[in-house]
């Protein structure tokens, strides 16, 4: 590659030095695939990232395989993951026994994932909202006991397609079960795209107010509106330092259709570079890796970074 990947630097002020990519797209970016991907292809993927420097790869989620089939061979892919002091390799669960086939193909932390809404939760969990603490309960406890750190991911905390725009107050609500029953971090979903900054600096600002320190709080923006790194942004300027992306792209809701691509990882490195904050990824190296699968998938990258650098371009 060129000077090309290599943009300008001006920071700005009020911004973290260094922020966390928790890269999802393994699991979150592969998951809407309709053609089953190998297992030792998902495992070169994972090596690749981890190459490129990224310190947070989630690995896969120990679903029933007929929710999400394209994560059956979540056992296989833990297996083969890649000798790699300091990184992180979470995985979603979700319930009891999610969590004792991880625990059993060696995962060291588990992420669940909530809804803000009566909809989500029914369509995603099948049961009501006001249930699903009875689910996730007593995952996050028993992986607490074991010593293992806990995401909480809530979904729908901006908009839902079955019921509009989401009361703040309830995905606060939701926030606060999850951190007084031990979740470690919450990943606030923008599951269809819909925020914009103002919202996102409204609801951090209310989570804070509510107790949930800002430092336990990651961001999951999707690009469906074209508002995903503006609304990071904001989530920066408003004390967030874990931000969550796709390498690529990739990714969606299989629950909520109208779930566009996640925010591309290599969109979110050209944009913190040339802000100044550091997150120790390799942009060339996550271009390679991101073109690599786009060629193994048979079509272009969703990622503007990836096809402005990549060598076929």
């Amino acid at each position: 590659m060129t000077d090309r990947s290599l943009p300008m630097v001006q920071p700005l002020s009020g911004l973290p030095e260094r922020v966390t990519i928790w890269e999802v797209g393994p699991r979150d970016g592969l998951q809407n695939e309709s053609a089953v991907i190998p297992a030792e292809v998902k495992s070169e993927f994972i090596r690749r990232l981890v190459a490129a420097g990224l310190p947070v790869v989630e690995a896969t989620s120990f679903v029933r395989p007929e929710w999400v089939p394209q994560l059956a061979d979540a056992a296989e892919v833990m297996a083969a993951l890649p000798e790699a002091p300091g990184v992180r390799f979470p995985v979603l669960v979700p319930n009891l026994r999610g969590l004792d086939a991880a625990r059993a193909a060696g995962a060291r932390e588990i992420a669940v994932f909530a809804s803000a809404t009566e909809t989500f939760a029914r369509k995603n969990l099948n049961r009501a909202l006001a249930e699903q603490m009875t689910m996730f309960g007593p995952v996050i406890e028993q992986a607490r006991s074991g010593e293992m750190p806990v995401r909480g991911y809530v979904s729908m905390c901006f908009g839902d397609p079955w019921e509009g725009a989401v009361s703040p107050a309830a995905v606060v609500r939701v926030c606060d079960e999850l951190w007084q029953a031990g979740c470690t971090e919450l990943s606030l979903g923008d599951t269809i795209g819909v925020a914009t900054p103002g919202l996102v600096h409204d609801l951090i600002n209310r989570l804070t107010t509510a107790g949930i320190p800002v430092a336990a709080l990651g961001v999951h923006f999707h690009d469906t509106y074209g508002q995903a790194l503006a609304n990071t942004l904001a989530a920066l300027q408003s004390g967030v330092t874990t931000v969550d992306a796709s390498a690529g792209g990739l990714g969606g809701c299989p629950y909520a259709k109208s779930a566009t691509g996640n925010l591309a990882t290599e969109d979110l490195v050209w944009q913190l570079n040339g802000l100044g904050v550091h997150t120790g990824v390799d942009l060339d190296l996550l271009v390679t890796a991101s073109d690599w699968l786009a060629g193994v998938l048979g079509r272009p990258s969703p990622s503007r970074v990836v096809r402005a650098l990549s060598p076929s371009s």
